[in-house]
């Protein structure tokens, strides 16, 4: 009777049932580690790091480990560094706005009026040939374009639309806007497209047949499918305009100031302490504009 109560525990220990479990459990953990490792050596640590150094104490040349808050009280009274937390909320805005703009229309012609598979793979492909070539290159290819003598200026100039050259085009906000409304639209393109291909035909069908005119169709269906996708593409388009400084630095003529420009300056002048204080400036913005959106949609549910 003894033996029989001990060998139960282990009878049940290695049910088959139990044995899968243990070898599931066994198999996440393997394929979550390496990406615990990596987010806690490169984001965590880092992150961290950033923190502490924005309380050490800066001098003109150097910088030491003895905490205080001078940099940031320096950072969060100085109007010049208000301002530009001020432009680059204001430019992540309007880029933001502009991408969808220009890349909702885009994608529900390719995810939803476009069914042959082939040719919505070559459409999208054509979005990211600009990505073939660099970063910079695609920055500085806008200035032969905006500039006074460029062609957008020269084309007005010979239909008699303007009789002297626009000056506002290049080395301003506005060129900023283009140029990075050029450059991140495609990440809004692919996520709504990705979201429209997925909507059923049947139901967009059911509802023809029901009298539904597109208008109703785009507003009760297609646009509240696409959500998701568009919140997936705000939240790229956020990340990265929100950390932007080569293409304001090459459009504007360093004219306009993002926290960006404001960290690339610092660390250049050594004054880590302040450039810290920025980081963590520019990461609370990213991630409560994060947080914002996945509050508008629930990605969980929705993907």
């Amino acid at each position: 009777m003894a033996a029989a109560t001990t060998d139960l525990p282990e009878a049940t220990s290695q049910s088959p049932a139990v044995a899968r479990a243990r070898k599931d459990r066994n198999r996440a953990l393997m394929l979550l580690t390496p990406g615990v490792i990596w987010m806690a050596l490169f984001m965590v640590l880092p992150m961290a790091m950033v923190i502490y150094v924005s309380f050490w104490t800066q001098t003109t040349f150097s910088v030491n480990s003895t905490l205080t808050t001078a940099s940031w009280e320096r950072f969060l009274s100085s109007p010049t560094y208000l301002s530009a937390i001020g432009t680059t909320i204001r430019i992540w805005a309007i880029v933001l706005v502009a991408t969808i703009a220009i890349g909702y229309p885009v994608a529900l012609f390719i995810g939803l009026f476009v069914r042959n598979k082939t040719l919505q793979t070559a459409l999208l492909v054509a979005c990211v040939i600009p990505f073939w070539t660099s970063f910079l290159i695609r920055v500085i290819a806008w200035r032969p374009m905006l500039g006074t003598e460029g062609a957008i200026n020269t084309i007005l100039l010979n239909l008699g639309i303007i009789h002297e050259p626009l000056t506002f085009l290049l080395f301003s906000e506005f060129s900023v806007l283009v140029g990075m409304t050029q450059i991140y639209c495609v990440f809004m393109v692919g996520p709504i497209t990705f979201m429209l291909g997925r909507i059923d035909p049947s139901v967009i069908e059911a509802a023809r047949d029901l009298g539904a005119s597109f208008g109703t169709i785009f507003r009760r269906i297609i646009l509240p499918l696409s959500l998701p996708g568009v919140v997936v593409g705000a939240i790229f388009v956020s990340v990265m305009v929100l950390g932007e400084f080569a293409t304001a630095a090459s459009l504007s003529g360093r004219k306009v100031n993002l926290l960006g420009n404001i960290i690339v300056s610092q660390v250049g002048s050594l004054k880590w302490a302040f450039a810290a204080v920025a980081g963590v400036v520019l990461t609370i913005i990213i991630t409560a504009v994060i947080a914002l959106a996945l509050r508008i949609v629930d990605l969980r549910k929705e993907m």
